[in-house]
Formats: structure tokens, C-alpha cells, sequence
């Protein structure tokens, strides 16, 4: 999968009006933020009726939350599949910046949905703590590639990687097409710390706490 949002009838019918709406909020959100974009551009973008919007979306913050879901949904099946083609755990591991550098090289500005809404909406908004949920469920995916890797204290090794893939979004923002790429060389140095065999890993066999 490439992580592109097309139209998912079946048989090359015209899509639903749910699907028009979400295809629309997807495109504008992406692109200009959640609060830019109102709810009469999405209809009238979307071509159908007000009285149809609110049968599909009772308010703005539903039409948000089922965005965000349809990208947790598309950049987990992409980072998936490109795990199951891996040669190992350390690729496996590296796949989520395989994935980022094909979509940041294309300008996919979706792949910084939940920086972005999470920064917009703040951590005590609904629709910031559902950002930030879905980025709880990539540590707990890394985490548990960690763990099968090897390597020590498997959950600071997802925090540590999530700032990493944090930063190289907000590269991307600034420009950088290469910024997947270059984090994924930085990743390669943080799982050689994290492996149990490095006699100098301050990791948990010190008794330090992990990275929170």
C-alpha cells in the first residue's frame, strides 16, 4: 500500500457521500490544519447537501476524529507491509523511515496529521488526546519490534525512536526531503545502544529509569 488516500468504492462506482467527505476533510486537513478548513468549504468541495454532512458527521470534531483514524489506518498498513518485507529485526525496526522518506520525497502532507492536530488542539482537548492516543499505539508497535529485536528496555527505545521520527517530520516541514533519511542513519546508531551486549548501554541493567 502507498499510503495514498483514493476514492474506496468498489467496481469504479461513484463514492459514497462518506466517502466524499472524508476524501475532501482528508485532502484540506492535511494541507492547511484542522482549524483553517470549515465545515461549509467540505460540503461544498464535497458536493453534497448540509442535511447529508451532519447525517454522516454530527460536528466538525467527528469528521476530525474519523480523518484521523483513516490515516492511523493508512500509515499502519504501509509500515506494515514494508516490516513484513524486512531481512531482519533491525530492518524491521528501520521500515517506518523506508516508509517516511518515500512520502516526505512526494509531499504527502498527511504524514504529519498528528504533530499537527495534537499542536493545534493541545494535550487536554479531545481531539489532541485522540492524537495522542494513536501515537501511543506506534510507541507500543515499536516497543514490541524492540523487544523482538533484542533489544534492552524496549519501551525507552520507542520513546527515543519517536522523537526521532518526530523530528524528522518537522524537518520535513522546513524543507528537508531527506529528513526520513537521515533520521534513519541516527536510528541505526540507537539500536546499537540499545542492544544488551554493549558493555557501556545506561540502560535499565543500571538501574536507571527509562526515558519517559
Amino acid at each position: 500500500m502507498n499510503g495514498r488516500m483514493d476514492d474506496w468504492a468498489p467496481g469504479g462506482t461513484r463514492p459514497s457521500a462518506r466517502e466524499r467527505i472524508l476524501k475532501t476533510s482528508y485532502e484540506l486537513f492535511a494541507r492547511r490544519g484542522v482549524r483553517d478548513v470549515g465545515i461549509d468549504e467540505i460540503i461544498a468541495r464535497s458536493g453534497v447537501a448540509k442535511a447529508t454532512f451532519y447525517r454522516h458527521f454530527p460536528s466538525k470534531e467527528a469528521l476530525v476524529l474519523a480523518y484521523m483514524d483513516r490515516w492511523y489506518i493508512t500509515r499502519h498498513e504501509a509500515i506494515e507491509d514494508a516490516i513484513e518485507h524486512s531481512h531482519s529485526p533491525d530492518d524491521a525496526l528501520l521500515a517506518a523511515f523506508t516508509v517516511l522518506d518515500e512520502w516526505f520525497r512526494r509531499g504527502a502532507a498527511e504524514v504529519n496529521t498528528f504533530l499537527h492536530v495534537m499542536i493545534e488542539f493541545g494535550p487536554d482537548h479531545p481531539l489532541g488526546r485522540a492524537a495522542m492516543a494513536h501515537l501511543a499505539s506506534i510507541r507500543e508497535r515499536l516497543a514490541a519490534l524492540a523487544e523482538a529485536a533484542g533489544l534492552d528496555d524496549p519501551e525507552g527505545f520507542a520513546w527515543s525512536f519517536h522523537i526521532l521520527t518526530k523530528g524528522a517530520m518537522v524537518a520535513s516541514i522546513e524543507g528537508d526531503l531527506r529528513a526520513a533519511a537521515r533520521a534513519r542513519n541516527l536510528a541505526r546508531v540507537l539500536i546499537d545502544l540499545h542492544r544488551p551486549d554493549r558493555p557501556e548501554s545506561p540502560l535499565p541493567r543500571t538501574g536507571l529509569p527509562a526515558m519517559q
